[in-house]
C-alpha cells in the first residue's frame, strides 16, 4: 500500500482539499484501498476543527465530501508512516524538512512539482481564490496519480 500525506500551513484550506481530491480521485480509479491517504498542517492552531467552509463548499461543488475531515499538526511519526509528503508551497516545504529527521523514511517534496509551484494560500481571499486553488490541486492529483502508477 501506498501512503500520501498532504501538508499546508494550519491543514484547513489546501491540505484537506487535497486529501479529499486525491482520495475521489483514486477511487475513481478503482484503487480506493490501496492507497492511505491523509492530511496535516505545520501549526496546531485549528487542531480538531473541520476545514474552512470555502473549501468544503468548492469540494462539494465538484461532488467531493470533505466536511468530516480535522485539522491536525504534522507529527514526527508521519515521516516513517507515510511513503511520499506532499507540501503546498515552498515555506511549508522548508519547515517539513526542519522537522523531519535523518532517519525518516518519507519522500518529502513540493505538490506541484512538475514545474515546481506553489499552491497559493487562498485564506485571506475570497471564494475564487478556493476555486483556482481546486483547480491546481485537481491538475496535480490527476499527475499524482499517474506518477504513482495507479491510472
Amino acid at each position: 500500500m501506498t501512503s500520501v500525506l498532504f501538508v499546508c500551513l494550519g491543514n484547513i484550506c489546501r491540505s484537506p482539499l487535497a486529501e479529499g481530491v486525491f482520495r475521489h480521485t483514486v477511487e475513481q480509479a478503482g484503487h480506493g484501498g490501496r492507497v492511505l491517504i491523509d492530511s496535516a498542517g505545520i501549526g496546531n492552531w485549528h487542531r480538531g476543527n473541520p476545514p474552512d467552509p470555502r473549501s468544503v463548499e468548492v469540494a462539494a461543488l465538484n461532488g467531493i465530501d470533505i466536511s468530516n475531515l480535522r485539522a491536525r499538526q504534522v507529527e514526527r511519526h508521519d515521516f516513517d508512516r507515510f511513503d511520499l509528503i506532499l507540501a503546498m508551497d515552498r515555506d511549508n516545504l522548508a519547515s517539513l524538512r526542519r522537522m523531519s529527521g535523518p532517519d525518516q523514511t518519507a519522500r518529502i517534496r513540493l505538490f506541484l512539482e512538475r514545474p515546481a509551484r506553489d499552491v497559493p494560500d487562498p485564506y485571506y481571499g475570497g471564494a475564487d481564490g478556493f476555486q483556482d486553488v481546486y483547480g491546481l490541486v485537481k491538475s496535480g492529483c490527476l499527475d499524482l496519480l499517474e506518477e504513482l502508477r495507479l491510472v
